[in-house]
């Protein structure tokens, strides 16, 4: 048997809770929780929060689980010669936003926020992990 560390849906929640606590009304955003296999495990897209936003929230989050990079690097990555498409996976995306989460050296998924300047939303990201992994 194979056993695999993920974020819980109670960790996905205080997550999600951190991001709407830390934005509030004033700068809605898209928030995404997946697994480290890029399964969804919670979403929120506060209200007046983008429609597209919500695609390129989950997307980010995906990423950087699947990828175990933060979404920023990747895009460094992708403006350079490696060029996406060759991947195979249309779901790969380099706007900043989206992050891993380890525990223990290993990813336990990953968050993606959408709504902000690419660097807002990568700090929120980065924020809400290390209040809820420490």
């Amino acid at each position: 048997m194979y056993n695999i560390q993920k974020i819980s849906s109670e960790e996905a929640l205080l997550l999600i809770q951190y991001v709407v606590a830390q934005t509030g009304e004033s700068k809605p955003v898209a928030i995404s929780i997946c697994g480290p296999e890029g399964e969804l495990i919670g979403f929120l897209r506060m209200d007046g929060t983008s429609p597209a936003a919500s695609r390129i929230a989950q997307n980010k989050a995906y990423t950087a689980a699947v990828d175990r990079t933060d979404t920023m690097k990747m895009g460094a990555r992708m403006r350079g010669s490696d060029n996406p498409a060759f991947w195979g996976d249309e779901r790969i995306t380099g706007f900043g936003g989206g992050v891993p989460v380890v525990q223990n050296g290993v990813v336990v998924g990953g968050v993606g926020i959408s709504g902000l300047p690419e660097a807002d939303d990568e700090r929120l990201a980065k924020e809400a992990v290390k209040h809820v992994f420490g």
